[in-house]
């Protein structure tokens, strides 16, 4: 995935290199033969065009190669690397070489009464020449600028991409700890229904090793996965607790992150659970509209002081891949309110 999106990027980016490159060539294109076709239309007669085109590129090619020397070699060469003294001097050579080009003999051929303007023209095609330079400069820069911001786009996506993998790496072993714990509790109880669980770690793991590999998965298949989650965590809870989960399919398809909401549901057991005392999870997911709501809440019993519910690496590791896959798209919302603990988390525009 991440390697298909780089391509594309780079795609893009050579389409948007090759746009610059071509408007260019066309405007330029169309300066030199602009006058040709304006006298063309005028006088109707093509017998002028060859003495306007020599005309016309005698004047206007060497802004031109003002323009193109200046963008694709003066300014990456010098200006970029900061050899300033480089960039000016080799600039006024190529205007006094380009404008000795444009203005020699033409002097001579004027007549008395238009001498005095000569100067005034050759003043204006100087900063006129001088204005081609600073556009060229000012494109280069917004290009630049352009690529770089691409550029940095890019590397946060990969680093956003590393990071999510990693918080994926330490949600699995994380779950399969927990997982085994239930189990292994169960085995002096209940051999049959060990049996019966060991079948359904099986699935979880085939859906973490395999399915949640995906950037995203269909709503079905994390409603069966945390289905089976909540069956292997209740292995350990009494007659005392009191669990009721209602998880919807919603009606339309649609695709979620993976495993999105089991640090959720662990804490819950985790922090609402106590063998001795009145215990409840309540855990509900459903849709709304076009968004995707999974709530949860549970009674509160802490076992140590330092031991915080809505705290702990599960529940940072939680607002980071929201933050990361759902960037603002989504809504967590948790609180401790009469020694009961609510959280929730709207997924916006799923559907």
């Amino acid at each position: 995935m991440a390697i298909f999106g780089k391509k594309i990027n780079d795609m893009t980016h050579s389409g948007k290199n090759l746009a610059i490159v071509s408007s260019q060539i066309l405007f330029w294109v169309a300066i030199l033969f602009l006058p040709a076709m304006i006298d063309f239309v005028s006088h109707g007669s093509g017998e002028r065009i060859i003495g306007v085109l020599r005309g016309t590129f005698k004047h206007v090619l060497p802004s031109v190669l003002i323009y193109f020397m200046n963008f694709y070699w003066l300014v990456p060469r010098f200006l970029f690397r900061r050899h300033l003294p480089a960039f000016f001097l080799i600039n006024v050579a190529i205007l006094i070489v380009s404008h000795l080009w444009m203005f020699t003999g033409m002097f001579q051929h004027m007549q008395g009464e238009l001498r005095p303007a000569f100067w005034s023209i050759v003043g204006v095609a100087f900063l006129f020449s001088v204005l081609l330079i600073g556009c060229a400069t000012g494109f280069r820069y917004i290009i630049r600028w352009n690529n770089m911001q691409m550029r940095l786009k890019e590397e946060k996506q990969r680093n956003a991409e590393a990071e999510l993998a990693w918080l994926k790496s330490q949600l699995n072993p994380h779950f399969l700890f927990n997982t085994l714990n239930n189990i292994s509790s169960l085995v002096q109880i209940n051999a049959d229904g060990a049996q019966e669980s060991i079948g359904q770690l099986s699935d979880l793991l085939r859906y973490t090793l395999y399915d949640s590999n995906h950037d995203l998965v269909p709503v079905e298949g994390e409603i069966e996965f945390m289905h089976n989650y909540i069956d292997l965590m209740k292995l350990r809870c009494n007659e005392l607790t009191t669990i009721e989960v209602e998880l919807n399919v919603p009606s339309k398809p649609s695709m979620i992150v993976p495993l999105l909401f089991i640090s959720l549901i662990e804490n819950a057991f985790k922090h609402g659970v106590n063998s001795r005392k009145p215990s409840f999870i309540h855990i509900n997911f459903k849709a709304q509209g076009s968004d995707l709501i999974f709530t949860c809440e549970n009674s509160i019993h802490i076992k140590i002081e330092s031991d915080r519910i809505g705290s702990g690496i599960g529940l940072e590791n939680l607002r980071r891949r929201l933050e990361l896959t759902y960037p603002g798209r989504y809504q967590y919302v948790q609180e401790v309110k009469n020694d009961i603990y609510f959280a929730q988390i709207t997924l916006q525009n799923c559907l």
